[in-house]
């Protein structure tokens, strides 16, 4: 092989591996039974938001029907659906998060 084309492998794989993984947006949805406590308590433990933070957040999902938690790569993002999705089970809300790509 020769250099030209060992140089144009190195100039490929350089590329991929600074491509960064596509983002996703975590979004919390309103519902008519989570309280706005829980859904405080699940911002500042799941996705360390400061108490201003969180609260800000709670009244979006409440006044506008969905608000961001977040941006994360995709597995990132999962995990904090299924945590959210795990804890609110466990303590009797629907509460639901999805996932959107930004």
């Amino acid at each position: 092989m020769d250099d030209t084309r060992l140089g144009e492998q190195t100039d490929l794989l350089d590329k991929e591996e600074l491509e960064e993984p596509p983002l996703y947006k975590v979004l919390l949805h309103n519902d008519d039974y989570t309280t706005m406590e829980f859904v405080v308590e699940i911002l500042e433990e799941i996705f360390h938001k400061t108490p201003a933070e969180a609260t800000a957040i709670m009244l979006n999902v409440h006044n506008k029907g969905v608000g961001v938690c977040g941006v994360y790569p995709a597995e990132i993002a999962e995990t904090k659906i299924d945590q959210v999705h795990n804890r609110a089970r466990k303590a009797g809300f629907p509460l639901l998060a999805t996932m959107e790509l930004v």
